[in-house]
């Protein structure tokens, strides 16, 4: 049995303006009271992740790179669920420690909601 790696490796990040852009340009979200995930298909078989916190919703560099930190960490346990992806994460509310679980379960539920519009997406094709 060959276990999914956890690791979050260079290939499976959004670094380039255009990768971005692509992103925002397509349209498509699924959205909780946290976050807003953006999101558009990619030829590729495995999913990437793109972070945008902006100085609206956290002042501090410190809270923004704790939002990055914690919003990277949840997606390097689920990256291997996800089908050929590139995703957009962006926080609309102030998060920190004490919100944690309420933000790792909100994440699960998008992710779930992201996977039925997917299907249901394909089953119309």
């Amino acid at each position: 049995m060959v276990l999914p790696s956890y690791a979050f490796k260079r290939q499976a990040k959004l670094l380039k303006t255009d990768e971005f852009s692509s992103v925002f340009n397509f349209r498509k979200r699924v959205s909780g009271r946290y976050l807003v995930l953006h999101y558009r298909y990619n030829d590729l078989d495995y999913a990437r992740l793109g972070l945008v916190v902006g100085k609206k919703v956290a002042r501090r560099a410190v809270d923004r790179n704790y939002m990055k930190r914690v919003l990277r960490e949840l997606f390097r346990f689920s990256q291997h669920q996800l089908p050929g992806l590139d995703l957009v994460a962006r926080p609309q509310l102030l998060f920190s420690q004490a919100q944690f679980a309420e933000l790792e379960q909100e994440f699960a539920e998008l992710n779930a909601k992201l996977q039925r519009k997917i299907a249901s997406q394909q089953e119309a094709v």
